[in-house]
């Protein structure tokens, strides 16, 4: 039930307890690091509250009149378990911002998050940060089951529940081997053209997936032909392509090296805008505090 207002005022029943124990308001005052017409004015307006007098003023100091020490006695198993209650709450939260557990898709896991948590880490030295490394929708399920309390997306939309700010763009490659017939085409295959055809691609849900059949659906292509591979890393794909077992459409931060290289060619597709979002996604309603609010910061910094 809620406390009557005569008893929620902990500070200045702290501050008598000073009073009781210095015989003084300007030392209490000075303990409480307040001015002494503030901690009197303050005493004053317990006493009001109250309605009773609770202490004495003399020239020689200032001591409580019988009724200021009754409530003072009182009152001191009370301030004392707030103080026990506000040690606990304060180890709670070193505890908490001790550990920060993050979920992420494949592509942040793999290829943002190590550089973000470097830059995390001369924040916080002695933090643990768990990674969970999942496909986009699996992230999202983490977040609204509380099993991690910041993650990262690459998928086009987001179930409720849940909110998001962008924090980098990406742009999605079809990559083939160089012996793939693609591979020479000058003026790049027509929206249609892949989708008709058969891809090494990820598990259904990954926000890679997702966000290729998002530019689909814009030029009325409604479905993707069936893979012709289901692999569950880039990692993979990337192997399987240069392999020549066909397309693939991965995020350019993934095949970078690979193009240097030549072990992989880049197809442009015709009209096909393929940039997507990645995402930060968090508890929706609920405010990132700490590491996990410092990560966040990190991710969304120019590059």
């Amino acid at each position: 039930m809620p406390l009557p207002p005569q008893v929620t005022d902990l500070a200045s029943l702290d501050l008598l307890l000073s009073v009781a124990r210095l015989g003084s308001i300007g030392q209490a005052a000075a303990e409480h690091r307040v001015s002494q017409p503030a901690a009197s004015a303050r005493l004053r307006h317990l006493e009001r509250r109250l309605g009773l007098t609770l202490l004495h003023r003399t020239p020689r100091g200032t001591v409580l009149t019988p009724t200021g020490a009754l409530i003072a006695d009182w009152a001191r198993g009370v301030v004392e378990a707030a103080d026990s209650l506000a040690a606990a709450v304060q180890a709670l939260r070193v505890s908490h911002e001790s550990r920060l557990t993050v979920a992420a898709s494949q592509t942040v896991a793999e290829y943002l998050l190590p550089a973000w948590l470097v830059a995390l880490r001369a924040r916080h030295p002695d933090l643990t940060v768990t990674l969970q490394a999942a496909n986009s929708a699996e992230v999202a399920a983490r977040l609204l089951a509380g099993n991690a309390e910041l993650g990262f997306v690459e998928g086009p939309d987001l179930p409720p529940g849940l909110d998001a700010h962008t924090v980098a763009m990406d742009r999605l490659t079809v990559v083939v081997a160089p012996s793939h017939p693609w591979a020479r085409r000058r003026r790049g295959i027509a929206p249609a053209e892949l989708a008709a055809t058969p891809l090494v691609s990820r598990e259904a849900g990954s926000g890679t997936r997702r966000a290729l059949e998002a530019a689909l659906r814009e030029h009325h292509v409604d479905a993707l032909a069936a893979p012709l591979l289901e692999l569950s890393s880039t990692t993979a794909i990337k192997h399987a392509v240069a392999a020549g077992s066909g397309p693939a459409v991965v995020s350019s931060l993934t095949v970078s090296s690979e193009l240097a290289a030549g072990t992989l060619t880049a197809v442009p597709v015709t009209g096909l805008g393929l940039h997507r979002r990645l995402r930060a996604a968090w508890p929706a309603g609920r405010q990132l505090t700490g590491p996990a609010r410092d990560l966040y910061a990190i991710a969304g910094r120019p590059r």
